[in-house]
């Protein structure tokens, strides 16, 4: 079994959905959990102590560890307040999964900016504030696991979700230089790309999904992702009822000439739309245009 004793684990949007079963099957299996959730609706407002302290009370009463917080993400002063929870509690942070998340889900021509820049700046901001206040902790330690939460949204486009896919596309790229960052110093990230049946989705999804794709079958990947025996790094990977597949970002052979205008380009559209073999890092990608 692979066993979370003595890790402290900062787990965000764990009130409800998924970070509530990361945080209980973590738990459950040794680690020390900061339990975080603002505790407001689902298109972000309000607040409530409730959803945190429940998991926290939860986890206690079965004879594991963990606290509540409801502190902000999307702000510097609760990132780092969920941080220093973590080191004043537990005495350090190994583990971070960014999950917190809301939605307002408008059609583009409806959207407001408002709208887009709060759904960012919990999924993206929060991410990355919260990941980057633990940094100096996992690196001082030389060891730290963060996963962040995407979602087939952001790699593959929703209608009604431009700013949630966008802010879920954006955290495939933070993933990737935390990953390649903290890789001289034991740290790992990872996304995931879950469908789940969740308030967040309980709206959005088919009623049969509800028994089949339930968030305990998110959280065994999570799980897996933030142990210490798990060495892949940058990596995003979809999963939902039972299923696990790695997703990649991948460029194709491509055409290349020292003649490029709109009408040799087009001419040679199919080269350019053609998908076999392919590159998957940017270094290979510069190689193949020199």
């Amino acid at each position: 079994m692979l066993r979370f004793d003595d890790r402290v684990a900062i787990i965000t949007g764990a009130g409800h959905g998924l970070g509530r079963s990361h945080a209980l099957l973590l738990a459950e299996r040794g680690a020390k959990v900061v339990v975080n959730d603002l505790g407001g609706a689902l298109d972000g407002t309000g607040a409530s102590t409730g959803p945190a302290a429940e998991v926290a009370e939860l986890i206690t009463k079965n004879g594991g560890q963990a606290i509540a917080s409801t502190d902000n993400v999307a702000t510097p002063e609760g990132a780092r307040a969920i941080v220093k929870s973590a080191v004043d509690a537990f005495g350090k942070v190994d583990i971070v999964i960014n999950n917190a998340g809301i939605l307002r889900d408008k059609s583009l021509g409806k959207m407001t900016v408002e709208d887009f820049d709060n759904v960012l700046a919990v999924h993206v901001r929060g991410s990355f504030l919260v990941s980057q206040a633990a940094y100096p902790h996992m690196k001082e330690a030389g060891y730290g696991r963060v996963v962040n939460t995407s979602s087939p949204a952001g790699l593959f486009g929703n209608f009604g979700q431009a700013n949630y896919s966008t802010a879920k596309m954006g955290l495939v790229g933070l993933t990737k230089t935390i990953g390649i960052e903290g890789a001289r110093n034991g740290i790992k990230a990872n996304a995931i790309a879950p469908i789940a049946w969740t308030r967040m989705t309980e709206a959005l999804l088919p009623a049969e999904f509800e028994a089949k794709f339930t968030p305990e079958r998110i959280s065994a990947l999570v799980a897996y992702l933030v142990h210490e025996s798990c060495e892949v790094s940058g990596e995003v990977f979809s999963v939902g009822g039972g299923r696990v597949a790695r997703v990649f970002v991948a460029e194709g052979p491509g055409w290349k000439t020292d003649d490029l205008t709109p009408e040799t380009i087009a001419d040679h559209w199919d080269e350019v739309m053609a998908e076999q073999p392919y590159v998957q890092s940017a270094t290979e990608s510069m190689q193949r245009m020199l």
